[in-house]
């Protein structure tokens, strides 16, 4: 079994969550093929949305991953969330299922809270997860109330960046029943965030790879669990 992981950007605290999520979720015989484009999200960034060309180096990952065997894809990139939806048909008539890391996130902060606070580093990511979260919150059937709470910590270090999203998420918490990280970067901050503002805190990497898992099973290409 092979996993295609699609990155823009990546830092060692993402590649760590991300694996150690696959491999307590689905297993230590999963193959994982990485491939990573940083000029996405940089190109993104500048243009303020994911213009035609960078979308097109985005889904030739894709389809270099198909081509290398992958029985499935997790986007990693947030900011290219929407660009991935466009894809999914696609991975469906490949039958390679091509799954989002934060659209389950974005299911479980709508079932946990009505106000539910946003923390991200770039426009460009806020702005897709918003738009995710209320296309989920309208499919379930729910209202929310969205917070925005972009804070500026791109390009700290590890524990600048955590002082600055607890910070934000503090100064926040009074507005929200959920706070939800919405770049998988800052999901070894989650347990953190959650002690020191007591509210439900989500982030994306354990809800991607449970929702990839899910697509494994339903191809057949992984077991599922019995319970006894």
């Amino acid at each position: 079994m092979k996993i295609g992981l699609v990155y823009t950007s990546i830092t060692p605290e993402l590649k760590s969550t991300v694996e150690q999520e696959i491999r307590k979720q689905i297993g230590e015989e999963a193959e994982l093929l990485s491939y990573q484009d940083p000029s996405i999200l940089a190109e993104v960034r500048d243009a303020g949305f994911v213009p035609a060309k960078t979308a097109c180096r985005l889904y030739a990952m894709y389809l270099k991953a198909i081509q290398d065997g992958a029985d499935a894809i997790l986007n990693i990139c947030s900011s290219v969330g929407e660009a991935a939806d466009y894809v999914k048909p696609m991975g469906k008539y490949l039958g390679v299922p091509i799954v989002r890391i934060d659209e389950g996130m974005c299911r479980a902060a709508v079932r946990k809270g009505k106000r539910i606070a946003v923390l991200a580093t770039l426009q460009t990511t806020l702005e897709p997860t918003r738009n995710t979260i209320l296309r989920v919150a309208r499919e379930m059937g729910r209202q929310v109330e969205l917070v925005d709470a972009l804070v500026e910590a791109f390009d700290l270090n590890q524990e600048e960046f955590k002082r600055a999203l607890i910070h934000k998420a503090k100064e926040v918490s009074d507005q929200a029943d959920v706070i939800l990280l919405s770049q998988g970067s800052m999901a070894y901050c989650e347990e953190l965030i959650e002690e020191q503002t007591q509210k439900v805190t989500v982030s994306s990497p354990r809800y991607g790879v449970k929702e990839l898992k899910e697509a494994l099973i339903t191809k057949g290409v992984l077991q599922e669990e019995k319970l006894c």
